[in-house]
């Protein structure tokens, strides 16, 4: 439950906001303007306490010295995490003087930093969370908890704050995993000790939500957060903060490792071998560049923005040192592939770190294994490899693994050590494990596969054996195009129209594709179709024509798996067109005689015009949520 009101009104009465029991937010306000003589960069907390001291200083001097300093060092490049925790440092210490300045800091009360507060991960506009645990209502000074509140909102600070008894607050605790988190993270400021180790107690793992319900509650959380953004975070406006792969992700896997194992987070997580030191030290890497991105785009927005609006992405890209090259290649579309791989690799280990904690402390059932053949099991309804040197004694395997994935219905995913190994092993895809006639067999074998098309092809490229297995797919994975008009990222978009070809065949969603389904029945090679859509955006962004460059690629690999003569053209030639019939229907007059017969005469025969129809509907269908229409529906009909 939650109150959001203006700041007059809690002037009048502090009982009137920030009730027992509820979060609020409090009112926001725009930053002080800045001085023509701004204080001294603030360093230590002896000078920010000296300066809060002098008369001639007040606490939004002190404040705006210090956001300054910050910037300075941002723009010096600075380790961001080293930026951040003093901002965190900076904050903490002037709550604990205001705290005192205002007659806060009495032994019935006790001042908790929650949230980005508590964790001491502070951007330039983001919340500061507090919670205020109290033995019993009566001693709650309400006056000096409403100047405090009120001196917080005249530093410009976006506060979130609430008072709750100590029964209350482990009361909700129980009944709220947010909550529960927002305590796990808490932050001492001042005040009564003795009330948040009554709390910490009071909410330990053996006294409410043990690890394993703990995890189930904020796995079912991430699923749902990740479905507001259609399970992926490679849209063109990302939301750096909740998207897939996004910090919250981040957050979600030392979530558990806090809740689990205490400590320090991904410290905890190597100990127990759930990460690498390799892995920690790219998490770290991975994770600090989204924290400088997010600082960047705070200043930028002069507010919390979270997305990577089109209209931040250019500034960002200069702040970053990117810039335009020769062909096309933007600076900022070199920036946001940046940030797309990044997400990417956290997304990844996001999902491998979950799924092997689910295995080895969560799962109930162990050790059930089902053999394969001689290199894969299924472990607990797991796919997983039967010994580490599986793939360097037959290299194909890292093929044969998704064969294997798309035969058995009942698979539920692979091992996370499995999933480890795959990306340990991406070496030996080199270009001899490319020539190899086996290979393009077993790729072929993949395609032609009756289930699980769209999710095989998304674990492998996830997995960056798509990358390693088609050199020019590497050069679109996290590509974005600078415009409004193609939302998702080039891999990400040639993904969707596969799965859109799926649905096809799958007759779903009926509604909006009943005339592509209707032609579907009459498909002899869906393969063919499914090549094309790989193919038909694989030259984005090496310059020329990528229609042009993307069938070169196409003839080059329909070669090495073999194809019959008529499929390879048919292939090249949807590659070569896939742009002609949603052109003709959209940009041109369609009820001209010459248009038709122009039209006709470059398609050729019925089979071309019915895989170019499904074509075209899958790829207009993957450009944008919602692009998609009835009317262009009738149109290209």
């Amino acid at each position: 439950m939650g109150l959001a009101l203006g700041r007059h009104r809690f002037a009048h009465s502090f009982w009137g906001f920030a009730r027992i029991g509820s979060i609020h937010t409090g009112y926001t306000m725009s930053k002080p303007p800045p001085t023509d003589s701004p204080p001294a960069p603030i360093i230590a907390s002896r000078q920010l306490i000296q300066r809060a001291q002098q008369a001639d200083h007040t606490y939004a001097d002190v404040y705006r010295a210090l956001e300054a300093d910050l910037q300075r060092r941002f723009e010096a490049r600075e380790p961001i995490a080293h930026i951040m925790r003093r901002r965190a440092l900076g904050v903490v210490r002037l709550l604990r003087l205001l705290w005192q300045a205002h007659g806060c800091d009495q032994s019935q009360l006790c001042l908790l930093a929650v949230g980005g507060s508590g964790r001491a991960e502070l951007h330039p506009y983001s919340d500061v969370d507090l919670l205020i645990l109290t033995e019993n209502e009566a001693a709650i000074p309400e006056a000096a908890l409403s100047e405090f509140v009120h001196a917080l909102w005249d530093l410009g600070w976006v506060v979130g704050q609430s008072v709750r008894t100590l029964e209350q607050a482990i009361a909700d605790a129980r009944d709220d995993v947010v909550f529960l988190t927002n305590v796990m993270e808490a932050r001492w400021l001042a005040g009564n000790t003795r009330l948040l180790t009554q709390l910490q107690a009071a909410t330990a793992p053996e006294a409410m939500w043990p690890a394993a319900s703990y995890y189930q509650a904020k796995l079912g959380e991430q699923q749902k957060r990740h479905e507001r953004f259609h399970d992926t975070a490679y849209n063109l406006e990302p939301n750096i903060k909740a998207s897939p792969g996004g910090l919250r992700d981040v957050q979600m896997i030392t979530w558990v490792a806090l809740r689990c194992f205490g400590g320090r987070p991904i410290e905890a997580l190597v100990r127990n071998g759930l990460l690498t030191r390799q892995e920690a030290h790219e998490l770290r890497k991975n994770r600090d560049f989204l924290w400088r991105v997010r600082w960047g785009l705070h200043q930028l927005a002069q507010r919390a923005e979270e997305r990577l609006l089109f209209e931040y992405q250019t500034s960002l890209a200069q702040q970053f040192d990117y810039e335009d090259v020769s062909g096309d290649n933007r600076g900022v579309e070199q920036f946001m592939q940046r940030y797309y791989r990044t997400v990417m690799k956290l997304e990844r280990l996001n999902e491998r770190v979950l799924q092997q904690y689910q295995e080895e402390f969560v799962a109930t059932h162990r050790h059930r294994v089902e053999p394969l053949d001689e290199a894969f099991q299924i472990h607990n309804g797991y796919l997983e490899v039967r010994s580490e040197t599986v793939f360097t004694e037959q290299r194909q395997r890292l093929l044969t693994l998704f064969l294997w994935l798309q035969r058995r219905a009942d698979i539920q995913g692979v091992r996370a050590s499995t999933i480890r190994l795959i990306r340990q092993h991406l070496p030996l895809i080199d270009e001899d494990f490319c020539q190899q006639e086996e290979t393009w067999q077993q790729f072929l074998a993949i395609l032609k596969q009756s289930r699980r098309l769209y999710r095989t092809l998304q674990r492998m490229n996830r997995y960056g054996v798509l990358a390693a297995l088609l050199p020019s797919f590497r050069h679109i994975t996290g590509r974005m195009q600078f415009d409004l008009f193609h939302v998702y990222t080039v891999d990400q978009h040639t993904l969707f129209v596969i799965r859109n070809l799926r649905r096809f065949a799958n007759g779903r969603q009926a509604q909006e594709f009943s005339h592509a389904i209707d032609e579907w029945r009459h498909v002899e090679k869906p393969h063919l179709l499914y090549l094309a859509g790989l193919f038909h955006d694989i030259a984005k962004g090496r310059g020329g024509d990528h229609s042009e460059l993307g069938a070169e690629d196409a003839a080059e690999y329909c070669r090495r798996m073999q194809l019959s003569a008529s499929d390879q053209d048919l292939v090249g030639w949807l590659v070569r067109h896939h742009l002609l019939l949603s052109q003709t229907a959209q940009r041109q007059d369609i009820s001209d005689p010459e248009v038709v017969q122009r039209f006709a005469a470059q398609v050729g025969t019925e089979q071309r015009l019915r895989y170019l129809y499904l074509l075209s509907v899958a790829d207009i269908a993957a450009t944008a949520p919602r692009l998609w229409t009835s009317w262009k529906d009738s149109l290209m009909w």
